[in-house]
């Protein structure tokens, strides 16, 4: 008697942004052809969804940057309550604070949504070998972190890719143009802008430009 077909695994994706939403289902099936996707895009929907399917769960990807909190809350959460479901933090951010906060919380990956999706595919089928998907950029993040602890950072925290943006702005440059310029989506440069803001203090472009001229970037 054969037996019935196995489930297939299962998958909480969340991430608030419809296009960026669209793109990572389409890097997720084509990684993983067999996984069955759900998504939520705000942290409440996603708790009420791990209410009621927590136990299935195989793979969580996260953003961290919700318009309710921090996806670093769904992280910690399945850490502690279901350590057989991976969650892997899918993010703009490439920043110490982000990137530590959540490993503290229990992450078992950490991606840029920056990179290509034929990268990011490769990076979640290290998920296969049980090995953790980790961006280049966050690798050689991690390994700086502990090899020079004291190191010199920027006094705002900005991240290497934050210092780009806020050059090419300080130059001139619109959201679009300095999307195009860095090969990203032009609500990615958006949400740059808005860290950075958040980070300097700042409301404007003319003051964006005055801490660009104070780092010696414009």
């Amino acid at each position: 008697m054969s037996q019935p077909p196995a489930s297939p695994r299962l998958c909480l994706l969340i991430e608030d942004q419809p296009s960026t939403r669209d793109w990572m289902l389409s890097v997720l099936h084509t990684a993983f052809p067999d996984l069955a996707v759900e998504t939520a895009a705000t942290l409440k929907a996603a708790h009420a969804w791990l209410d009621r399917k927590a136990d299935d769960l195989w793979l969580a990807i996260v953003d961290i940057g919700l318009p309710d909190g921090s996806g670093v809350d769904i992280v910690r959460r399945l850490s502690r309550d279901h350590p057989d479901a991976l969650p892997v933090v899918a993010t703009i951010y490439d920043d110490d604070a982000h990137l530590f906060d959540a490993i503290a919380a229990g992450a078992r990956g950490y991606v840029l949504k920056d990179e290509e999706a034929g990268l990011l595919v490769n990076y979640l089928r290290r998920i296969e070998r049980g090995e953790p998907p980790l961006s280049p950029s966050i690798a050689h993040r991690m390994l700086a972190h502990f090899r020079a602890p004291a190191r010199q950072r920027d006094e705002a925290g900005l991240s290497p890719r934050e210092t780009e943006v806020l050059t090419l702005l300080a130059r001139g440059l619109t959201v679009a143009e300095a999307a195009a310029r860095l090969g990203l989506q032009p609500q990615t440069v958006a949400s740059y802008v808005k860290v950075i803001y958040q980070k300097l203090c700042i409301t404007s472009r003319a003051e964006a430009t005055r801490e660009a001229v104070k780092r010696g970037l414009a």
